[in-house]
């Protein structure tokens, strides 16, 4: 099958360029905290260089530590055993579709929904069943429309907090969704790297209704360590030996600085909880802002760290306006293409996990770029 590329790395690509050529840049294209992992974790980094020539090796600690997350985040018991870690997000769902799947299996996902859960499906030989998600269902998928999917698919990956949207299914709805994907065998991937990023209220996990549900989650985004390449993968008893086979010859293991570091990165609450306030900042600027920019037609951003907003009154070909954009105005985003072949020609999307300065200067820039193209017939 064929695997299209990610379009917001071409976008970045250009605004790099920009940047070398002395341009200012704002980038709002990737979903990454521009804030680095926490002081503590850098600091026993440091340290841990200084006294460990580290080689292959998986933290027993480091599992027992997320495991304990789910009792204190969730109320759910979960051993260590669980718990494989993994080079980020990316390489936890290679493993997660690999073991569970067989070529040519249906994989039900929501459209708009992140460009690479549907090109790694292609690229693993499974079929991406892609169910259209708007506003009536705040581009979520439901337990009424996995119901009617005939024949019913081999898995559903959920997310939520979802990107592009950033919108959160409620506890009920994942009861609902739960009990379908049990009655028609449907094996259930739940990607949660975006938990803990919430402006409504706690985030349930998929495991709290499927306990053989597959997690996937990640210390990039609420721990503010993408670049540290570390995530976890959290597989049924009976899947331990079948995801170890796999991540042992495909991955080895996460690099054992990022190890050490995210062990000590668990316990900085107060700094973390610290980034989701500057995010609500800027989510809060956003909201206001984008409206009087004409921008009206926004997914709910519950979680996470974006805007979905549609953009269809002034292009039907997000790629070549994200482009535009930047060239104009040097602020880079993500174009709606990536999340959704189909309607994902009018939508663009902005990550809002930069600075409040630079969310600020972003706006000041393109609110008469965006009000130029308004007045025009």
């Amino acid at each position: 099958m064929t695997v299209e590329p990610f379009r917001a790395i071409s976008v970045s690509r250009l605004a790099h360029q920009l940047k070398s050529e002395g341009r200012s840049i704002i980038h709002m294209e990737f979903g990454q905290p521009s804030t680095g992992a926490p002081a503590a974790a850098i600091a026993r980094a440091h340290q841990v260089l200084d006294q460990d020539a580290m080689g292959y090796w998986e933290s027993p600690d480091l599992c027992a530590r997320i495991a304990r997350l789910y009792d204190e985040r969730y109320g759910v018991a979960v051993s260590p055993e669980r718990i494989v870690l993994t080079n980020g997000a990316s390489p936890a769902l290679v493993l997660a579709l690999s073991m569970r799947f067989r070529p040519r299996d249906r994989i039900a996902l929501a459209r708009p929904g992140y460009v690479a859960y549907r090109n790694t499906l292609r690229a693993l030989h499974l079929e991406p069943v892609e169910i259209a998600c708007g506003p009536e269902t705040r581009f979520q998928l439901t337990a009424a429309q996995l119901e009617a999917l005939e024949p019913a698919p081999a898995g559903v990956i959920i997310a939520s907090p979802a990107n592009p949207t950033g919108t959160i299914i409620p506890d009920e709805e994942l009861a609902a969704i739960a009990a379908v994907c049990r009655a028609r065998n449907i094996a259930i991937i739940s990607d949660e790297i975006y938990h803990g990023l919430s402006y409504v209220g706690p985030t349930p996990s998929m495991l709290q209704f499927a306990p053989d549900a597959i997690i996937i989650n990640s210390f990039s985004k609420y721990w503010s360590m993408a670049g540290w390449r570390l995530g976890w993968l959290l597989v049924p008893e009976a899947e331990i030996d079948a995801a170890r086979a796999r991540i042992g010859n495909m991955f080895l293991t996460p690099p054992s600085l990022s190890q050490h570091a995210g062990l000590v990165a668990m316990d900085q609450t107060d700094e973390l909880e610290g980034h989701i306030q500057t995010y609500a900042r800027n989510r809060a600027l956003m909201l206001e802002a984008l409206p009087a920019l004409g921008l009206k037609k926004i997914a709910p951003p519950d979680g996470a760290f974006y805007i979905w907003a549609d953009i269809g009154h002034l292009t039907n070909d997000s790629m070549a306006f994200c482009q535009q954009l930047l060239r104009d105005t040097g602020v880079a985003t993500a174009p709606g293409v990536d999340f959704d072949p189909v309607e994902g020609h009018h939508y663009i999307r902005f990550s809002f996990a930069v600075s409040t300065p630079e969310v600020q200067e972003a706006l000041a820039r393109i609110t008469p770029w965006f009000a130029a193209r308004a007045e025009r017939p």
